[in-house]
C-alpha cells in the first residue's frame, strides 16, 4: 500500500461524518483533520472519532504543508472562500454542491480553479453509480442505436419545504441539479431548449415538483421530473425513480428502491437484467478515484469537475424560474404542510429525514449538512 493520502474535511455535518468513515475505510486515506464552527459538532466528533485533530479554525488545516487535500462540506455560503483558500495553499479540493450560494460565484470558483494547479471534483454522486456506468457503456457499444430520448425521475417524500434547502434552493436546485447533471453526461452536449412546468405545493413560496423538458444541442430530447411531494402523509410511504434510455434500436432504463438497483438493458443483440447494491451516494468511489488522480498528478476523467457542477447548478436555476413564467398554481395549504413537518419530525424511518447528528448541528445554528 503505498502512503496514505493526508486530509482534512472542513463541515462535519452528516456529509463530513460519511466522507470520513469511506476514507478511512479504503486505507488510502489519513483523515487528520476534522474542522466545524458548531461546538456541538466538534465535542461529537472528539467523543465518536477519538484521535483525529478537531478544530474549529480551517486556517490550521491551510497551514499544515503536510495535508494534500480538503474535502469541503460545509453550507454552500462558506465554500467559495474555503475554495479560495485552499487552493491559494495548494490543497487539492473535494467539494459538495453547489459550489457557492449564487450562480455568479459559483462561476468565479470554476475560475479560480482552472487557474491553478490544484485538483478538483465535486460530489455529483450519479457520475460514481455502477448501473449509470453500465448504461453509459452499453449505448457506447451500439446496441440501442442511436441515442434519442433521455428520461429521469425522481420522486420521494423527501425534505419537505423549510427542512434544510434554504442554502441550496429549492428541491430542483439542491436535489434535481444531480438528474440535470446526468441527463447532460449521458446526452454529451448541452442545453438548447427548455420549458419547465411546477406547482406549489401546500402554498408554499418555492415549487416543490418540476417537470422540464426540450433539447441538447445535438438533438437529443430530455425529460427531468423530480419532487419532494410523493406520499408525504400517506400512511406507508414509497417513492419512484427511474431513468429509461431510448435509442433508434433499443432501451436500457433502471429502477431502485434505495437498496438495490435494477438495470435492464434490452439492445439488438443482448438482453440483461443485472440488479445489485444501490450504493448510496457512493462517497467510497469518489474517493477511490480521486486518490488515484492525486497520485497519478493529473484529473480523473471520470469524476466531475466544478465546470460540470457550476452548469448542473445554472440550468436547475433556469429551469426553476422558467417555471415561474408559466401557470404555477398552489394546491395545499400550510395547514397540510405544518402536518408534513411535525410528522418527518417524530419520524423514525422515512425518506430524508434530518439524522440526529444534523437535528444536533442545527441546534447550534451552522454546518448542517
Amino acid at each position: 500500500m503505498e502512503k496514505r493520502i493526508k486530509a482534512g474535511i472542513i463541515g462535519f455535518g452528516r456529509m463530513g461524518e460519511f466522507y470520513l468513515n469511506e476514507m478511512e475505510r479504503s486505507g488510502e486515506w489519513e483523515v487528520a483533520y476534522i474542522c466545524d464552527t458548531s461546538e456541538a459538532s466538534r465535542n461529537y466528533a472528539s467523543e465518536t472519532y477519538p484521535g483525529h485533530r478537531v478544530t474549529g479554525d480551517c486556517d490550521e488545516i491551510f497551514a499544515d504543508s503536510s495535508i494534500e487535500a480538503v474535502v469541503l462540506t460545509t453550507l454552500a455560503d462558506a465554500r467559495m472562500e474555503l475554495i479560495r483558500k485552499a487552493i491559494a495553499a495548494g490543497k487539492h479540493i473535494i467539494a459538495e454542491k453547489p459550489l457557492a450560494a449564487s450562480v455568479e460565484d459559483e462561476w468565479k470558483v470554476v475560475e479560480m480553479a482552472e487557474k491553478s494547479d490544484v485538483l478538483t471534483t465535486v460530489n455529483l454522486y450519479l457520475r460514481n453509480s455502477w448501473y449509470h456506468s453500465t448504461i453509459k457503456s452499453f449505448i457506447k457499444s451500439g446496441e440501442i442505436g442511436e441515442l434519442a430520448i433521455i428520461r429521469i425521475c425522481h420522486m420521494t417524500p423527501g425534505l419537505a419545504p423549510g427542512e434544510g434547502h434554504e442554502y441550496e434552493g429549492p428541491a430542483f436546485h439542491d436535489c434535481g441539479m444531480h438528474y440535470v447533471d446526468i441527463a447532460r453526461w449521458y446526452a454529451e452536449s448541452e442545453f438548447r431548449t427548455w420549458h419547465a412546468q411546477g406547482i406549489r405545493m401546500w402554498d408554499y413560496k418555492d415549487p416543490w415538483w418540476i417537470q422540464c423538458h426540450g433539447t441538447f444541442g445535438n438533438g437529443i430530447v430530455y425529460d427531468i421530473t423530480q419532487g419532494f411531494v410523493y406520499g408525504q402523509l400517506s400512511k406507508d410511504q414509497t417513492h419512484n425513480s427511474y431513468i429509461d434510455i431510448i435509442g433508434t434500436k433499443g432501451i436500457a432504463r433502471m429502477t431502485h428502491d434505495f437498496k438495490t438497483a435494477t438495470v435492464e438493458l434490452r439492445g439488438v443483440t443482448r438482453t440483461e437484467t443485472i440488479s445489485k447494491s444501490f450504493g448510496g451516494k457512493n462517497i467510497d468511489v469518489l474517493c477511490r478515484k480521486f486518490a488515484a488522480a492525486i497520485r497519478a498528478s493529473k484529473p480523473e476523467m471520470d469524476l466531475p469537475g466544478f465546470r460540470d457542477s457550476a452548469i448542473a447548478s445554472e440550468y436547475a436555476w433556469k429551469f426553476i424560474e422558467d417555471s415561474r413564467t408559466h401557470d404555477l398554481p398552489s394546491i395545499g395549504d400550510s395547514a397540510t404542510l405544518e402536518q408534513i413537518r411535525e410528522r418527518r419530525r417524530n419520524m423514525k424511518n422515512g425518506y430524508g429525514l434530518l439524522t440526529r447528528h444534523s437535528e444536533r448541528i442545527d441546534d447550534a445554528g451552522t454546518n448542517r449538512r
